[in-house]
């Protein structure tokens, strides 16, 4: 009987080194986390004493430690590489210095060490001077065993088609694998991939929402570059209306402005941007927030790359409420001439500064502007068919002046719009002042879509004039909020792949011509017999 006691303590020892041995490299790694968030309750998946939270349903971020680097993600632009490495959480007692390698004939050269931030487990690495002339592999290491390789494609200078695969939406409805996608994609072998926005649907865990993503799509971009923005859901809110980075009262941000600590919308950014070529103008909004609005020239292509949302006015008290939500209008007696006031922003005047720049820069280039949503109300029902719409205020299409002013500035340039966020595919051609004395714009459709669809579908069931008759519902339109606009193709809920699926564009810099292709979701484009969405693809000439 007296050796009972003896015998359980050594049991608990036992399963106590071996808990130990399990989770960190080392057994005497202080139960102190080095970096306190300075938020609660949100992203606790990742921060503070992570090691002790229970098992999640996103992904598990208790990894073996030669695993510790997720992705590496990349941009090239005029020479210089932007790579960010993204890292599964460091217990206290691991080095938080990530080292960056490059391959020379058969060996590998340092060539920077940065140091990982301990809210999102991030780093960038800038590399001024970079030969862009030939293909670099890669690879990112961590303490010991921790590797991850990539390659760092030369400029495509001299091709007289540049691809870029555009893609949105990645809802947590659905948290599996993406293997078509990988697979389609790195069979089409596009120069450059595009995340529109909503990488993360896990409004209050953004680290390991974008280390979910990251593990989805990161065969996609480990070997390419990429370019990811942020949308409303991944900094934790439904819709975003920044207003310069005020801080938001509730939740909805229909106020305008930011719900969530700005240090965790900084981590969000930081995490999914700054990868991306330097900001145009670096100044910072309210609350310290930063910007990463800027372009990207790829071959003889020149990506703007937008922010939709941060500069946005909020609807709530500005406008007339003629819905059951601020930015719902249901009331089809409604002026739209109501909710132009004078006083609302879109874009705001920094990026139309950089939008008017940026359009008379490289006059040798084709252009096309990347952002998150598209400058209309392109869908009529939303969430179900028995919901429509007259206004959807987190479009662009509102506010119509904000929005006129964009399209003006895109149609200066001689450029083409890429968007997503709306779970419906399109191209349209925008009106201005007249029918379609505007851009094009494909916005492409949702990663995964059995949430929230939304359908293009005219009240009156009729199609518009100069139908091209592809399609029932196609030909010139006024959306909702009198926005002029005609309807070259759409991918409703009903479409293969319930509508959900990607973009793919293709520019052909010798004819000055774009060629906007639709894949759906589950189509394999490996074999001879795949087909695009009804509608697709549609090519244009640009002036």
């Amino acid at each position: 009987m007296q050796k009972t006691p003896a015998i359980l303590a050594l049991l608990i020892l036992s399963l106590a080194i071996l808990a130990s041995s399990c989770d960190s490299p080392s057994s005497d790694k202080s139960p102190i986390p080095p970096v306190i968030a300075p938020f609660d309750g949100i992203d606790t998946i990742a921060t503070n004493d992570w090691w002790n939270r229970a098992p999640n349903p996103i992904i598990d971020v208790k990894v073996p430690r030669e695993e510790v680097i997720a992705f590496g993600i990349y941009t090239l632009s005029e020479d210089v590489l932007k790579l960010s490495a993204q890292l599964f959480p460091l217990y206290p007692d691991e080095t938080r210095r990530v080292r960056l390698e490059i391959k020379k004939g058969e060996d590998w050269e340092e060539i920077q060490i940065q140091e990982v931030n301990d809210l999102g487990w991030s780093t960038v690495f800038r590399v001024s001077n970079w030969d862009g002339t030939q293909d670099i592999p890669y690879r990112l290491r961590h303490g010991e065993s921790a590797v991850f390789e990539g390659l760092i494609r030369k400029d495509p200078k001299g091709q007289n088609e540049i691809t870029i695969a555009a893609l949105s939406c990645n809802s947590n409805k659905d948290r599996g694998d993406r293997e078509n996608y990988v697979r389609n994609i790195n069979h089409q072998n596009p120069d450059l991939i595009f995340f529109a926005g909503d990488q993360s649907y896990d409004h209050q865990e953004h680290t390991a929402a974008w280390l979910k993503f990251g593990m989805q799509f990161r065969e996609t971009f480990r070997n390419r570059p990429a370019v990811t923005i942020p949308d409303d859901h991944d900094i934790g809110q439904g819709n975003l209306w920044g207003e310069n980075g005020k801080k938001a009262p509730i939740v909805d941000g229909a106020d305008g402005g930011y719900f969530y600590h700005p240090e965790y919308v900084k981590m969000v950014e930081r995490a999914q941007t700054a990868h991306l070529p330097d900001a145009f103008d670096p100044t910072p909004i309210e609350q310290g927030i930063g910007v990463y609005y800027t372009n990207l020239v790829l071959g003889g292509v020149d990506f703007a790359i937008l922010e939709d949302r941060k500069f946005k006015s909020g609807p709530r008290h500005k406008v007339p409420e003629r819905g059951p939500r601020p930015d719902h209008i249901t009331d089809p007696d409604y002026d739209p001439a109501s909710i132009d006031l004078p006083e609302l922003t879109l874009l705001g005047d920094r990026q139309l500064t950089f939008l008017d720049t940026w359009g008379k820069t490289h006059p040798d280039k084709m252009k096309a502007v990347l952002s998150q949503t598209g400058f209309c109300g392109g869908a009529h029902l939303h969430g179900s068919q028995e919901n429509r719409l007259h206004g959807d205020l987190d479009s662009n299409g509102w506010p119509q002046t904000g929005r006129n002013k964009a399209l003006e500035k895109i149609r200066e340039a001689g450029a083409v719009h890429i968007a997503g966020d709306q779970h419906l595919a399109t191209v349209i051609k925008h009106g201005i002042d007249e029918f379609d004395d505007g851009p094009w714009a494909f916005v492409v459709p949702a990663i995964v879509n059995n949430y929230y669809s939304r359908w293009w579908w005219p009240e009156d069931e009729k199609p518009g004039k100069n139908s091209n008759d592809l399609l029932p519902w196609t030909g010139q339109y006024y959306d909702g909020f009198k926005n002029k606009i005609t309807m070259h193709a759409y991918a409703n809920p009903d479409s293969e792949s319930n509508g959900a699926g990607y973009g793919l564009i293709r520019f052909q810099l010798d004819q000055n011509t774009v060629t906007f292709e639709c894949w759906p979701r589950y189509v394999d484009v490996t074999q001879a017999e795949a087909t695009q969405f009804t509608g697709w693809p549609v090519t244009v000439a640009l002036d």
